[in-house]
């Protein structure tokens, strides 16, 4: 199926639409997509550590779930949620108007797909940037051994004891995870919108499952990848030396080989799934959403 040129863009809204409906939006789906299945997301970084997984979460998100909320209480699930709630926005909103930016700038060009992949690449690289840090501080909230209080106690006693690198030393991983995993879910809900709303008309319920399904997919195919970036934000609270000493990813995933093998490198999928899910689900149908929005204001039907 192909879609209008003007109609199919990633997480997009009408080009005529001004920059701060971008921003808007963009900062309002970010916090829902990190928000909506935050303890899923604590259970799926205690999956992913090398140590302290049998004392915190099992391969089962449930048990794990009751595990968590019967020794350390419930709201433990959701420690760290305040950092993502305010790097999120920012970063979406970020994302959007540098993706509108690069767009723009190129609309004349007839070689489109390559020319939205690659801004979407360039978007991804600063808004990444911006969001590490508080992805960062995210992480260390969400460990069985965390005292911290707040985002920033963790985040100066972070660049007290490890310094700025401890903020960014995943960020090549995060990068590399982010670009495929952008283009595995595009690609893959355009395949399902493809079977689901062959007529292209504005459907949420088409929206929503083609968002699901193309959610799993790219979180079940960039997991080894999130697993390296778990590790390597975590890696200053860790009880094991090899891990401690790990300065990037080449190194990291030998750590983690060693340790674990193969099966190591898949740990925290089906939470990670399906955070996935619902979050991709979400995002999709809200930009949709706007676009059929905007679509009825600026073309009102006539009476």
């Amino acid at each position: 199926m192909t879609y209008p040129a003007e109609d199919f863009d990633y997480e997009g809204l009408p080009e005529n639409s001004p920059m701060y409906a971008h921003l808007l939006a963009g900062a309002f789906s970010g916090i829902l997509e990190h928000s909506v299945m935050y303890p899923v997301d604590a259970i799926k970084t205690r999956m992913q550590m090398l140590n302290g997984v049998s004392r915190s979460a099992t391969g089962n998100v449930v048990a794990s779930a009751y595990k968590i909320g019967s020794t350390e209480g419930v709201f433990s699930l959701w420690r760290g949620i305040s950092s993502v709630i305010m790097g999120a926005g920012p970063s979406h909103a970020i994302y959007f108007s540098v993706l509108e930016m690069f767009k723009s700038k190129f609309n004349a060009s007839s070689d489109r797909p390559l020319i939205t992949a690659l801004a979407g690449a360039c978007a991804i690289t600063i808004s990444d940037a911006f969001m590490t840090p508080f992805d960062v501080i995210k992480q260390r909230m969400q460990l069985p051994t965390t005292n911290y209080k707040s985002p920033i106690q963790c985040a100066s006693t972070l660049f007290r004891r490890e310094g700025v690198s401890a903020f960014y030393i995943s960020y090549p991983t995060s990068i590399a995870m982010s670009i495929p995993y952008t283009a595995i879910q595009v690609g893959s809900y355009d395949v399902a919108m493809s079977f689901c709303n062959p007529s292209g008309i504005y459907n949420p319920v088409s929206h929503i499952i083609s968002g699901a399904l193309s959610g799993a997919i790219a979180a079940s195919l960039t997991t080894p990848l999130d697993v390296v970036k778990t590790l390597l934000q975590t890696r200053g609270s860790s009880t094991i030396q090899q891990v401690k000493d790990c300065r990037g990813s080449l190194n990291a995933i030998r750590v983690i080989y060693n340790f674990g093998g193969l099966s190591a490198f898949v740990k925290g999928i089906k939470p990670r799934v399906i955070v996935s899910m619902p979050a991709t689900a979400v995002s999709w149908a809200a930009y949709e959403a706007g676009k059929e929005i905007l679509s009825q204001v600026s073309n009102p039907p006539e009476v």
